[in-house]
């Protein structure tokens, strides 16, 4: 009762300013939580065409619920990139690791676009394509620390992880593309109107193989999208310098083309949208190049800096930085406030802060398992070890 009188007295004194700045206070929350828009339209970037009369949208439609799920997507693969960094600096993760902070508007934008019965394959850079896959976090640096809890086990690591309708993380420069077209085949083969997105590179591009999988892409009408990730180096090689033509979407030649603006998700989605529509109608294979930026070096053992300046980097996050351009989309648009969007921070970095708990804690798969999940649903058989004396089991 004192209390609640002193509180009474202190308001008394203090005049009607103390209760405008209260009333203030409740107009702002309401403002902030209350009475957001449902949607909103967006004017994006025309995609350049190659060989298509007409091309993706150039608006696009979000809604509130879709954006707050592309903008938590997008802060999970940004915070568990930055937190794969930190423990790899630590020596808890090991081996290869490329990290895919920068990009999250690809993998994010291309599964808002297609269906989860959809198949997706990608090279080395696959973090976060396994998680919009569906991958837990813990279970992908699980993975990455060799846990007997990671997606493939602790037997893939960084560049080989797996779930339904994503056939990894390949570590073969340029390889999973005929891959790929692999898988594309059986989508029409079984008739089931699904659909393979290959990514790769801009280093990849030049590889042969691709270009004798466009050939026989072309020829059997396959449905299969050919992604190039141009985020502008190579390992240490600017497109620049590494290509004699670096417009990557005309490098089918006969087969359609379009060039996307990547760090931009809506872009991303719409572009997509158009050719899963344009590969399930039976037309065949489309090439599609995401022009985007990677925030690190190539892998963990490259700075980034020694062949392009921090300056550089600097300026792309300032002005380009994917996640960025959806927040300011959606708080300039009332579809979300900045005190929401930081509340989605706050939980994703007490999650990935659990999942990285999980990740140095788990125990490392034992060595009886080594030669396990070769084969699926085959029976058991016997795996030869280092020597001729030293023998697995192998169990489907």
């Amino acid at each position: 009762m004192r209390k609640m009188l002193l509180a009474a007295l202190s308001r008394l004194l203090q005049g009607p300013a103390a209760a405008g700045r209260t009333a203030s206070r409740v107009m702002v929350a309401s403002r902030n939580y209350g009475d957001f828009a449902s949607e909103a339209k967006f004017e994006i970037k025309p995609c350049d065409l190659h060989r298509l009369e007409t091309g993706p949208a150039t608006t696009a439609v979000m809604t509130r619920d879709e954006g707050l799920q592309y903008y938590k997507t997008m802060q999970t693969i940004r915070r568990m990139e930055l937190k794969s960094d930190q423990l790899y600096k630590q020596k808890i993760i090991r081996g290869f690791c490329h990290l895919y902070d920068g990009q999250e508007a690809c993998c994010v934008g291309i599964e808002a676009a297609i269906k989860p019965t959809d198949h997706v394959i990608t090279a080395y850079r696959a973090h976060g394509f396994t998680y919009t896959r569906g991958v837990p976090v813990r279970e992908i640096l699980a993975e990455l620390t060799g846990r007997k809890g990671g997606c493939a086990k602790g037997k893939g690591g960084s560049m080989h992880m797996y779930t339904k309708n994503f056939y990894g993380g390949n570590g073969i420069v340029g390889a999973q593309v005929p891959l790929g077209a692999g898988i594309a085949l059986a989508c029409k083969y079984f008739a089931k109107n699904e659909i393979c997105v290959a990514l790769y590179g801009d280093g990849a591009a030049n590889q042969g193989q691709i270009f004798e999988t466009y050939n026989m892409a072309a020829l059997w009408k396959l449905p299969c999208i050919f992604v190039c990730e141009n985020n502008r180096y190579g390992m240490g090689t600017s497109v620049e310098r590494a290509a004699a033509s670096t417009d990557y979407y005309k490098r089918g030649y006969f087969i359609p083309g379009l060039r996307v603006d990547g760090m931009d998700v809506l872009c991303v989605r719409e572009a997509v949208k158009f050719a899963a529509e344009y590969c399930r109608s039976g037309k065949g294979p489309l090439v599609m190049e995401l022009q985007t930026y990677r925030y690190h070096g190539h892998s963990m053992s490259d700075p980034g800096i020694s062949y392009r300046t921090r300056e550089e980097i600097q300026e792309v996050r300032s002005k380009s930085d994917p996640i960025t351009l959806l927040k300011d989309r959606m708080v300039n648009n009332n579809l979300a406030s900045v005190e929401e969007l930081k509340e989605i921070d706050v939980a994703v970095r007490k999650e990935i802060e659990e999942a990285a708990q999980f990740a140095t804690t788990d125990p490392e798969p034992p060595l009886e398992e080594l030669g396990h999940h070769i084969y699926f649903n085959e029976p058991p058989f016997e795996v030869r070890g280092p020597n001729q004396w030293i023998k697995y089991k192998s169990v489907s």
